[in-house]
Order: C-alpha cells, then sequence, then structure tokens
C-alpha cells in the first residue's frame, strides 16, 4: 500500500502570517524581513554547526522563502560541514567539477521533522523575541520624540501608586509623584497629561512612559493650547511657579506693543484661563506681567498683597521687602504660599518684612564690632542695625578692619537679636567674594519706594468675569487669608 504523501508546506502562509504581525505591531517590512532572516540562521547554525556558509533569501512581496547551504566540491571529503563528495554532487542532472561551489537547498516541508520540533519552537520563541524587541524601540523611539506633548488617554487601571493610561494600544504610567493631589482617577475615563519621560525598560518589559500632569511643562501646554497669541509666539511664558492642585504663578511677556499679555491670557469674561483652572481642578492660577526690572516684577508677583518697598541684591538673588501690617497675611499666603512661589517665580530669596518693625542703634553691637571699626562703619552712613543687613556685604567689607568672617558674625548677632534666621545663600556669597579682585564699593541695590510701587498698581489689564486685576497681575480664585508668621 502507497504511504500518503505528505502536503507540501506553503511558504507564502508564513509570510503573509509575518506581514500581518508587522502591520498590527507597526514594524517595518524591511525590519521584519531581518527578523525572519536571522530565526530562519539561527536554525540552521542549530543543525548544520556555526562554521556552515549558507544563503537566505525572503522576498516579502512574492511570499517566498529561499534556504541555500553552500558546500565546495572535493574528490575527497575532509570536513563535512564546508565539503561535498563529487560523486555525491553529480547523482543530479547537472555535473561538478572538483573546486566547484554546490547548492544544497534546505526546504521548510515538514519543517518539524527536517529541524526537529525543539529546534523549530526556539525559532518560534526566538522570533516572537526579536519582535518585541523591534516593537519596544519603535514605541521607544516614537515617543521619546513626544516628549514634553500632550496627549490624550483613556484610565486602564489604577493602583495605589500609579495610574495606568491607555494611548493608541501602548500603555503608559502616571505615578503618585506627578498627579494632582486629590484627584480621583476612575477605570475608562478619559485624561490629559504630557509625556514627560520616556525610560527603555519597566517592569513589564515594554517601554516605560512617564506622563505628569503636575509638571510645570503641562501647565504651559494647556496655555498654549487655550491661548492662541502664545500658540503664536506673540506672548512668551517667561517662568512658572506651581503648587499642583492649590495654586500657580505664571508670568508672561507679549512681543507685540497692542497685546496686553495678562488680559490675552485671561480672554473674555475669563473664558481662556478657567477653562485652564477646570481641568486642573480647579487650581487657583495667577497671571503676571513680567518685569526685566527685578523689584518689579518681585513686586508683581507678591500680589495681591501691595508692596511699600523693595531693596534687591542682584549678586545674591535675595531682597527685602517692605509691607504694611495690613498686607502681610496677603504677602504671605496660605501656610506661606503666596510668597514660596512669588520667589520661585522670580528666582529671588524674599525677605518679608513689616512696616515700622523695631530698629535697633548700630551703637548697641560697638563691643562686638571694636570701637574703631564701629566709627569707621557710622562714617559710612550706616547707623542702625537694619541698615547694616540691607547694605550690600561688598560695601561693608571695603570699610577697613572689616573682614568675611566677622561680616557674617556679625550678621548672625543682629539677626538673633531679631529673632530671624539667615539666609544661607548670603552668607556663602559673602565667604566665596575675592577681596582681592574688589574694586571701589558701590552700592548695586535696587530700591522701590511707595511712589514706584503706585505707578505698578496702576497698570491696566483686561478684567474678567470671576478675576481680580492688580498689579499688572490677574488671579483667577480667591485668595486665603492667613495670620503673619512669628518670623515677621
Amino acid at each position: 500500500m502507497a504511504r500518503k504523501a505528505k502536503p507540501k508546506f506553503d511558504k507564502s502562509i508564513i509570510v503573509e502570517a509575518f506581514a500581518e504581525m508587522a502591520r498590527d505591531r507597526g514594524i517595518d517590512r524591511d525590519a521584519l524581513q531581518n527578523i525572519i532572516k536571522e530565526t530562519l540562521s539561527m536554525l540552521v547554525r542549530k543543525k548544520y554547526g556555526e562554521r556552515a556558509e549558507f544563503d537566505i533569501v525572503v522576498n516579502m512581496d512574492k511570499g517566498d522563502i529561499e534556504i541555500y547551504r553552500i558546500m565546495k566540491v572535493v574528490e575527497t571529503v575532509e570536513d563535512a560541514v564546508l565539503e561535498l563528495a563529487q560523486s555525491e554532487a553529480n547523482q543530479g542532472v547537472e555535473q561538478y567539477d572538483v573546486g566547484d561551489e554546490f547548492l544544497e537547498e534546505i526546504t521548510l516541508d515538514n519543517i518539524a521533522e527536517n529541524f526537529g520540533r525543539r529546534l523549530v519552537n526556539t525559532a518560534g520563541q526566538t522570533l516572537n523575541q526579536r519582535v518585541r524587541d523591534v516593537e519596544r524601540e519603535n514605541i521607544n523611539t516614537y515617543f521619546a520624540d513626544k516628549a514634553g506633548e500632550i496627549i490624550v488617554g483613556e484610565v486602564h487601571h489604577v493602583r495605589r501608586s500609579d495610574v495606568f493610561v491607555m494611548h493608541n494600544n501602548v500603555e503608559m504610567r502616571l505615578p503618585r509623584e506627578e498627579q494632582i493631589p486629590r484627584e480621583r482617577y476612575r477605570k475608562n475615563e478619559p485624561i490629559r497629561a504630557i509625556i514627560k519621560e520616556v525610560r527603555k525598560q519597566s517592569p513589564s518589559g515594554g517601554p516605560d512612559i512617564i506622563l505628569s500632569r503636575a509638571d510645570n511643562l503641562f501647565l504651559a501646554k494647556l496655555f498654549e493650547i487655550e491661548i492662541p497669541e502664545i500658540y503664536d509666539r506673540l506672548i512668551e511664558i517667561k517662568s512658572i511657579a506651581r503648587e499642583p492642585g492649590e495654586r500657580a504663578k505664571v508670568a508672561v511677556q507679549s512681543f507685540d506693543d497692542r497685546i496686553d499679555p495678562v488680559g490675552a491670557c485671561v480672554g473674555m469674561k475669563g473664558i481662556r484661563i478657567h477653562a485652564i483652572v477646570r481641568e486642573l481642578s480647579n487650581e487657583n492660577i495667577d497671571v503676571i506681567n513680567y518685569s526685566e526690572d527685578p523689584a518689579t516684577f518681585i513686586a508683581r508677583a507678591l500680589s495681591p498683597a501691595k508692596v511699600k518697598n523693595i531693596q534687591v541684591s542682584a549678586e545674591t538673588r535675595s531682597c527685602t521687602v517692605l509691607v504694611g501690617d495690613d498686607q502681610v497675611s496677603l504677602a504671605i499666603g496660605k501656610n506661606g504660599q503666596n510668597v514660596r512661589l512669588a520667589s520661585r517665580l522670580t528666582g529671588y530669596s524674599i525677605s518679608l518684612v513689616k512696616e515700622g518693625i523695631e530698629d535697633i542703634e548700630l551703637i548697641e553691637f560697638r563691643d562686638e564690632l571694636g570701637k574703631d571699626l564701629y566709627l569707621r562703619i557710622i562714617e559710612a552712613e550706616i547707623d542702625t542695625a537694619r541698615e547694616f543687613l540691607n547694605t550690600e556685604p561688598t560695601k561693608i567689607l571695603a570699610i577697613p578692619g572689616m573682614t568675611q568672617e566677622l561680616l557674617v558674625e556679625m550678621r548672625g548677632i543682629i539677626l538673633e537679636e531679631f529673632e530671624e534666621r539667615e539666609n544661607p545663600d548670603i552668607r556663602n556669597y559673602i565667604l566665596s567674594l575675592d577681596l582681592t579682585q574688589m574694586a571701589a564699593p558701590a552700592n548695586k541695590e535696587a530700591i522701590i519706594d511707595a511712589n514706584g510701587i503706585a505707578q505698578v498698581h496702576q497698570e491696566s489689564v483686561s478684567e474678567a468675569s470671576g478675576s481680580e486685576s492688580q498689579n499688572g497681575h490677574v488671579h483667577a480664585g480667591t485668595p486665603v487669608d492667613v495670620s503673619p508668621q512669628d518670623n515677621l
């Protein structure tokens, strides 16, 4: 009885299956072709040895796969991996001479029998792994270029610390530290976030795409979406300070004199700014008109508080702000939030001082300074302890007898008398000064008096419903009054 012929293997089926896989996973056809070649090469080497010579042709268009083992025709075989006896090579129609190349076609018919099931299974695992590697690399490359952009996804599942979001069939992660506090996320609800970072590997093996709703850049991108003038680069966001879910301050500047940057950001009846506030779970947003003058900028940043006087030290990036008794709580803000955000926005360390705060005549510290040095300081028109603290350090160091160490020590003694603490930046600045290269002392403090501040307050901005406008600034939300802190 004749044996039943085994079905011939259709190579086009496997090629079509691979092509469909490539389409589903977004893999380039050339990349897929290389993966198939690598997988088949592994099969051949496993069966015939690492030294075997072969050629693999994969034609994705025709759906064809061809594998040829290359051997040299010899009279006597000494290396069975690379050589074939002439007598065996000439068993077919074509005749070979010694030294010719012989191509043996390796058929994929009954692939399991020809290569063994173990090799075939190993090849399948290798193929799947290579496809996943290429897929991950493609996702890495694609989303790495998208870093800093807003995506709209769907909450896939929520864990204790992370929220997992699906976007275009790719899983992304919103860590707790990148979430807006007190926000609650529910499965299948839409969510907007910014792509903050793409890490190569996640615990699941795929790329770890980190999203953020708490990053300053997310707020900047929302401004860009809602405000055409920012998108068109007519208005620039100069800086942002933010405590997510609570309050944010945004400094803006216009490149067109005809456009009021604060009014443009607020929009007619506040429609633009309130769209952003709603997206951020009612986070209060202060929009501030930026100024190149540090004192003016700081005064606006402290809004809604009105300041009396500002002394700025550009070298130490610090300032002392004089405020009235009735403005202290506004300047500080809830739990110190207003002054803290103003400091981040401007990049200056801000020290608030109440108007009418007690001062001490410098003679009270004559013993610590020494009589001669005390008299030289008085001759420099520095008469009180507050004047000593607020004078530029380089001016005091220019007085004969004053050293960096003594200046730091005296500042500490005086501040302790006022029950205040030294700013570490000022201390480090004083100790880092090179006295050998100091020129004649120059007072570089910038001072704004009450009249100057009043002029800032009078700058006009576009009014918006539900918003307060002052100091070249618009506040979206309601400020909370708090009691002054102990060190003020």
